[in-house]
């Protein structure tokens, strides 16, 4: 008992921070190890800044055990609190909301991770050579290759190898392509990431760019910014973020009648923010899942045809706007 008080020496509000603060510190340590020990491989092929978020999560959640090991040591020996008790109140509570940000967000930005699908598309051969850098995967042909290349974003927290069996084809018909590794997965975090690709390819003289889902709004925003780089611009069941419709690119939207994600009404709504002469072309019986190999995604529609048979479709849409390109005058 405090003898001045006559009340325990840990007020209630002192003992449930404690262990607010210890349940914080141990989910911050468990999230990224359990993220680690089950997709470990789907995060080392993924833009680093993922790897680092687990990190920082991991190192704060080590300092927060730390410092409840400390007080816990302490005990009841008075301590020195020099900030004045409102700044210290809004110093924790910014501080908290901060780390239940990190925990969130190392939690939620798990890649959905390639089957084995994409995983055998991504070996090189005597047609495609498939390199990997910090940036991105690419698929360059082997021999002669085509003047026309695409720089691809894939969906919002999708392992890029996703995207393999739907782009090596269109390498194996002589274009060049990228599918970019987006910062912790979101392709609106660098936008421009796509440029750097196209800087690192200075052999082609025509690019679209493109994407899935919500990395095709982006590549649609990246497009409509730089009219001058890019010539088209390839939609997988994706809409641009605004209004395109003045511009001189060369469109085709691709999609799947049985998409839950990106319905069919939402690519309809879109006509009227993508150039007139946009070529449209819906899959009957594809879902939002079919435009790349990651499994099953929450909330999107159930197919009724087989994955072959979309990603065929897919494949013919996508290369018909690249080769268009490329006959081009």
């Amino acid at each position: 008992m405090n003898s001045a008080t006559g009340t325990p020496g840990r007020t209630r509000a002192a003992v449930v921070r404690v262990v607010a603060t210890a349940a914080l510190g141990a989910m911050l340590l468990i999230v990224p190890t359990v993220v680690l020990l089950t997709a470990a491989d789907v995060v080392q092929h993924q833009h680093w800044s993922y790897g680092a978020l687990l990190g920082v999560a991991a190192a704060c959640g080590v300092l927060l055990v730390a410092a409840v090991v400390r007080d816990a040591r302490q005990g009841d020996r008075p301590r020195r609190d020099v900030a004045h008790p409102v700044r210290r109140v809004v110093g924790a509570t910014v501080l908290s909301i901060v780390l239940v940000g990190t925990l969130g967000a190392a939690w939620w930005l798990e890649p959905f991770g390639a089957t084995d699908r994409a995983l055998d598309a991504l070996g090189s051969d005597e047609t495609v050579t498939v390199a990997e850098t910090s940036g991105w995967y690419s698929f360059t042909p082997v021999g002669s290759a085509s003047d026309v290349g695409l720089v691809y974003s894939p969906g919002a927290r999708v392992d890029v190898r996703a995207t393999a069996a739907i782009l090596r084809p269109l390498a194996e018909a002589s274009h060049t392509v990228v599918s970019l590794k987006e910062p912790l997965g979101i392709a609106f975090v660098d936008i421009d990431q796509s440029a750097d690709a196209i800087d690192a390819h200075p052999d082609v003289e025509t690019w679209v760019v493109g994407g899935h889902s919500l990395g095709g709004v982006a590549a649609s925003s990246f497009a409509g910014a730089n009219p001058e780089t890019v010539d088209g611009l390839l939609l997988h069941a994706s809409y641009p973020a605004g209004d395109i419709s003045d511009s001189p690119l060369t469109v085709t939207s691709v999609s799947g009648s049985e998409d839950g994600l990106s319905t069919p009404e939402a690519i309809a709504d879109s006509r009227q923010n993508l150039p007139a002469a946009t070529t449209f072309v819906e899959i009957a019986g594809a879902v939002h899942a079919d435009f790349a190999d990651y499994g099953p995604q929450p909330g999107d529609g159930t197919p009724t045809i087989s994955r072959d048979d979309a990603q065929a479709q897919i494949v013919e849409a996508s290369l018909a706007l690249l080769d268009g390109l490329d006959h081009q005058p």
